[in-house]
């Protein structure tokens, strides 16, 4: 990409103060250029309340004194070029406050950072890099994801693959094994947990002080470019897990960054986010817009980021969340909704959707809020999926209960069809579930060894075919055992042990179908791709359903035993067809289970159930899932055993 005039123009100055500045970034921070002739580097700052404004660095012995900005004229802006300064130098702004006292600052706008401990910024540029997913940008923005498949692999880039503590993989590396990995599992998308600069490694990225600079832990803007690219070449999306709604405290950070509380409400009870350690910001500033907003249309612009996955927007939008009773305010009305929050959150993805029509924007929202994926002129937020919280718990409680005890709670399996297509959901499997004494996945499972496998298999089963796009954190492929741990990587070699090979064989197949099949996805957000066939058969706790795509007679039916009992000749209604094939069952040997024989094709009987117009019988193994398709063309059914 190409970076403009890095001053900062009268016009910009104005719309950064409106909140109008959409692309702040390419005036904003520190851009190498020539100035009559001499190269060197230009600074813009906010920065309103400070007396002085200077850059220090290892040029001048991180003493400022002989780099001053000059402020333009009563924006808050300060502006300036240091001709001895040039990429790759290290600085940060060295601020005076209104009682005198110097602050030195890092780069909010920075493009890049110190690897930490070290906190300064980096001169860097953005251009230069060649792209090579033309392809993937075009083909992107003719196929919405609404009827495709989706299947997202939720990566901590520095606990992926983990040779010894600290020694990250880094972009480039990545850029190779990484994606041929998830090419291999068969998953659409990658998504990247914050890669927000970062002073705690053990935060994850979500508590950032760099949000223009990509970490570097592992390694350098354009190793990240290339990952990204590599992505698109193999037609693999990304995501980043982007954090607008808080940021932490360290003093080189947006904290008080002129002294006062710019970034952040100078109300503490708002500003403050007790339960996390950091502050909100003050989505009310017009300023503060400008920085959010760039920084969005940054991802997109120079990384080629898809789209985001807007973490914790029920803390953004909910004044009294987290908050205890000395620190709740109310809005103007006297509710608790945050209305300058709403207010951003609509204006940020009217952004996006403005300048990359074709972006995936998703809500990690817990709340009951209305309308968080209905367009922003509705009155919505405007997100186009929002993670399904409800469904996520529900299921989690359910498929950790003793299968004994499962008749009691059996309409948590049932109750998310309630509410399924009030929004796009997302079905969550993601790194919060497994991490801080919650257990792995497997490791949530009741029962033995054996029985830990077949329920999550039959749990992993039931999530496929549930309407939603799908989201699994890594290791949850193979059945990690362990919780997270994000120190030390993930456990490979589990993989030579045969239950979690042939759990990870079992995910492999899983998803070969569930890109196969239409049904499973086409018609994730309308009422017409799903029907019940018995969803209250608690006594049993044997649910089954029909998944239909838009091609007529198109369909799937789905079985799922939560029981840990066998059923033989057990019948059950399905729509009319002469035969159906068993496309999977869980409880086949090759992926960990007891079935030896090969299943024939099952035929349907003019036999009534369910208030189908036949049905079938088959032999049911405990925890099991098993998916049916009705017998079609020979063509088709040899694609399917390939």
């Amino acid at each position: 990409m190409t970076i403009r005039s890095p001053y900062v123009s009268p016009d910009d100055l104005y719309l950064f103060n409106q909140g109008q500045l959409l692309r702040a970034y390419r005036s904003f921070g520190a851009h190498p250029c020539e100035l009559d002739g001499q190269g060197g580097t230009a600074f813009a700052v906010w920065a309103p309340n400070a007396l002085e404004v200077r850059v220090a660095g290892e040029f001048n012995g991180w003493d400022g004194t002989n780099h001053p900005l000059t402020p333009a004229g009563t924006t808050g802006v300060w502006t300036g070029f240091a001709a001895d300064v040039g990429e790759g130098a290290l600085y940060k702004y060295e601020l005076i406050d209104a009682e005198g006292r110097k602050r030195l600052k890092a780069d909010p706008f920075a493009f890049q950072s110190e690897l930490r401990p070290g906190t300064a910024s980096v001169v860097a540029r953005l251009d230069g890099y060649e792209w090579r997913d033309e392809h993937w940008m075009q083909h992107k923005q003719q196929h919405p994801p609404y009827e495709r498949p989706m299947l997202i692999y939720e990566v901590h880039l520095g606990s992926w693959r983990l040779e010894a503590p600290e020694q990250f993989r880094t972009y480039a590396q990545l850029a190779d094994e990484l994606v041929d990995y998830v090419c291999s599992i068969g998953y659409t998308h990658i998504e990247l947990l914050p890669l927000t600069e970062h002073p705690l490694d053990r935060s994850w990225g979500y508590q950032a002080t760099g949000y223009y600079s990509a970490t570097s832990r592992y390694g350098t803007p354009e190793g990240l470019k290339l990952l990204v690219d590599r992505c698109h070449q193999r037609g693999i999306g990304v995501l980043l897990d982007w954090v607008p709604g808080h940021f932490c405290k360290d003093d080189h950070g947006l904290r008080l960054f002129d002294g006062t509380p710019l970034y952040e409400d100078s109300d503490p009870r708002r500003a403050e986010k007790p339960n996390w350690g950091t502050l909100a910001f003050h989505f009310g500033k017009p300023e503060v817009q400008s920085f959010l907003l760039s920084n969005a249309l940054f991802w997109l612009d120079v990384y080629h980021i898809d789209g985001f996955r807007v973490d914790a927007v029920a803390s953004m939008i909910d004044l009294h969340f987290d908050k205890p009773d000395g620190m709740r305010t109310w809005n103007r009305h006297g509710g608790t909704e945050h209305l300058e929050a709403l207010n951003f959150l609509r204006r940020l993805n009217e952004t996006v959707f403005g300048h990359y029509p074709d972006s995936l924007m998703m809500a990690e929202d817990s709340s009951a809020w209305p309308g968080v994926t209905s367009p922003t002129y509705k009155g919505g937020l405007g997100f186009n999926y929002k993670w399904n919280m409800g469904w996520m718990n529900d299921m989690l409680r359910y498929m950790g209960t003793d299968p004994a005890d499962r008749p009691a709670c059996h309409t948590l399996t049932t109750f998310p069809m309630m509410y399924a297509y009030s929004e796009n959901y997302i079905l969550p499997l993601s790194h919060d579930e497994v991490v801080h004494g919650k257990r792995s996945l497997l490791h949530k499972m009741p029962g033995t060894y054996e029985e830990k496998f077949a329920n999550l298999r039959l749990f992993y089963g039931y999530w496929f075919c549930f309407p939603g796009k799908k989201l699994l954190f890594m290791g949850g492929e193979y059945g990690q055992f362990d919780e997270w741990k994000d120190d030390a990587g993930l456990d490979w070699m589990l993989l030579d042990y045969p239950l979690h090979a042939a759990m990870n064989r079992y995910m492999h197949r899983m998803s070969e179908v569930y890109a196969s099949l239409p049904p499973l996805w086409e018609l994730d957000h309308s009422p017409e791709g799903f029907r019940w066939i018995d969803p209250d058969n608690a006594e049993q706790s044997v649910l089954s359903f029909v998944r239909y795509s838009r091609e007529e007679g198109r369909h799937v039916v789905a079985i799922c035993n939560f029981s840990g009992r066998a059923y033989s000749d057990f019948r059950i209604g399905v729509p009319a067809a002469p035969a159906y094939r068993v496309l999977i069952n869980s409880d086949v040997a090759e992926y960990g289970g007891r079935t030896t024989a090969a299943w024939p094709l099952v035929k349907t009987e003019r036999t009534k159930r369910n208030g189908q117009p036949v049905s079938l019988t088959l032999n049911v193994p405990p925890l099991a899932f098993i998916l049916l398709e009705p017998l079609r063309s020979a063509g088709r059914q040899r694609k399917m055993n390939q």
